[in-house]
């Protein structure tokens, strides 16, 4: 397969990541998740400009930059989560306290790129894109509401005892689609919600499905990490069959997680190039 010069060497990042942690490099093993991360973004980006004629390093070099900055930023709120909700924590992480920011900031900047290339490349398989299902508008009421129970989810977990907290993290993992998608509906900028209202639900379902993709690499490449989370889920969660760390049932937070990024990438992004405009 033809691919431009970087995806050969993000599959070469990849490959050698996976030989050297297998090898025991000390180095590789601490610093495996961003650095496989970044190979596969390279690699996908590459493959998804193969397949589609063009892609976000190739084409939008600027919009790449902004993307890997929002990502970081969006993790942080979601750590901030974590504080109250404590359902994750991080191990073997650099005792030093510079190259411990690196890590997590670098290993951060990956998460968004990480889960839109994927759907960039389900998009240039073709997968997904000739689905329709009826129309079906959406009242401004409805919108309306779901703006409501999204500000609820989003705002109340952290609030509440910790005994309840540490089940809510659910309703923060689907609180920003609510929120955010008849948001962004109103200030024109690019929407899942609309595309499926439309009858066209493609553009949301490869989001939800790179999101699993990304969720079942997340959890393979960290089990075999040094460095890398562990999770302190409640039951039912923890209960059952596990994907190495991550319990089966846990897995169903990473689709949601995808569309919710999706979601607050483009309403930063608009806000922050001041091409959103309400209307009327």
């Amino acid at each position: 397969m033809r691919l431009t010069w970087y995806g050969w060497v993000g599959l070469g990042i990849v490959v050698a990541a996976e030989i050297l942690l297998f090898a025991g490099q000390p180095f590789v093993a601490r610093w495996f998740t961003p650095i496989v991360w970044t190979g596969y973004i390279l690699f996908a980006d590459a493959l998804a400009l193969r397949l589609r004629g063009e892609s976000l390093i190739h084409d939008r070099p600027r919009e790449m930059v902004m993307l890997v900055w929002i990502s970081i930023g969006c993790w942080l709120l979601f750590e901030a989560y974590n504080l109250r909700l404590r359902n994750w924590y991080y191990v073997n992480v650099p005792e030093n306290a510079v190259a411990r920011n690196l890590a997590y900031g670098w290993s951060f900047a990956t998460i968004m790129p990480g889960m839109f290339e994927t759907a960039d490349v389900l998009e240039g398989l073709g997968l997904l894109g000739r689905v329709r299902v009826e129309g079906a508008p959406l009242s401004p009421t409805l919108l309306a509401a779901s703006v409501v129970v999204g500000f609820a989810f989003v705002t109340l977990p952290p609030l509440l005892p910790f005994k309840i907290a540490h089940y809510t993290f659910g309703f923060v993992w689907i609180g920003f689609i609510l929120l955010l998608e008849p948001i962004n509906m109103r200030l024109g900028v690019d929407s899942p919600l609309a595309h499926w209202a439309g009858g066209k639900p493609g553009h949301a379902l490869r989001l939800l499905a790179s999101g699993f993709i990304a969720g079942l690499l997340w959890e393979f490449w960290n089990f075999w990490a040094s460095a890398g989370w562990r999770y302190v889920l409640p039951w039912p969660l923890d209960f059952g069959p596990h994907y190495f760390r991550m319990p089966v049932l846990g897995l169903l937070g990473f689709p949601p997680f995808a569309w919710e990024s999706w979601a607050m990438f483009q309403f930063l992004k608009g806000a922050l190039r001041g091409d959103v405009l309400w209307e009327g």
